[in-house]
């Protein structure tokens, strides 16, 4: 059953939207009343990665550390996926990247391959001033990566914070920085299965499959640092509803 708040943004949905990006430095890593009571949750208290591990271990890699400022940064170690699985879902996360840096924001992420990038779908986070994946727009930054590109860039400089949005509601899918919604599509549409035969997935029989699977983040041999991580499914949503009636 598809859940009624995902993938129509109601104009309130995109005002409390744009409104994180200005208070994000003021409640770093926390949520306001609304958003505890539309649901959301945190995958980040800003103190430890324990909701984190690395892709196919048990543990974090040691790359991946917290930083004073209350982000976790990448140092080394491999990408990292959450230890829960979703399937539907509404992820807000912010990120910077270091100048000429690559990373990913990946959904449904399994872990039958050697690669997290053979099963998962990437949202692309990228400097796109300086590394070469910028002069694609398919490899930009907020691309659902080298399959469907954003129509425009509006990433702010390496070293600046970015607010993404990834809504996944059964098989449709939107993209969303700083405000902005930048693409949709449909997994296993007509459509996407054209676009996956002409890319460099074509001969990964997964790929974009699986109905429910792992967040995961890129290491990409660069640093990239990611804070208020939070996502809302419709259990939580249903769950908050009970609660705010009692």
């Amino acid at each position: 059953m598809r859940a009624i708040l995902f993938l129509t943004v109601s104009l309130f949905a995109l005002f409390a939207f744009n409104a994180a990006l200005t208070a994000a430095d003021a409640s770093l890593n926390s949520l306001t009343k609304a958003e505890a009571k539309d649901g959301w949750r945190l995958l980040f208290d800003g103190k430890s990665l324990d909701q984190w591990r690395g892709y196919k271990k048990e543990t974090l890699p040691d790359g991946w550390k917290v930083q004073d400022d209350g982000s976790f940064c990448r140092t080394g170690g491999g990408d990292i996926v959450t230890k829960e699985q979703f399937d539907s879902f509404d992820l807000m996360i912010e990120w910077k990247i270091s100048p000429g840096g690559n990373s990913g924001i990946f959904y449904r992420a399994t872990e039958a391959h050697g690669a997290i990038y053979e099963s998962a779908p990437e949202m692309q986070v990228l400097d796109n001033t300086k590394h070469g994946d910028g002069k694609n727009p398919k490899t930009s930054a907020g691309a659902n990566y080298a399959l469907i590109p954003p129509p425009k860039d509006v990433t702010k400089p390496a070293g600046e914070w970015n607010q993404a949005r990834l809504l996944v509601d059964g098989q449709r899918v939107e993209h969303w920085l700083n405000g902005e919604k930048l693409l949709e599509y449909t997994l296993g549409s007509p459509e996407w299965t054209e676009l996956v035969k002409g890319s460099k997935f074509a001969g990964w029989s997964d790929y974009g499959k699986a109905l429910k699977g792992h967040l995961g983040l890129q290491d990409h041999g660069d640093q990239v640092w990611y804070r208020n991580v939070k996502i809302r499914t419709p259990a939580d949503v249903a769950e908050a509803k009970k609660k705010a009636k009692k």
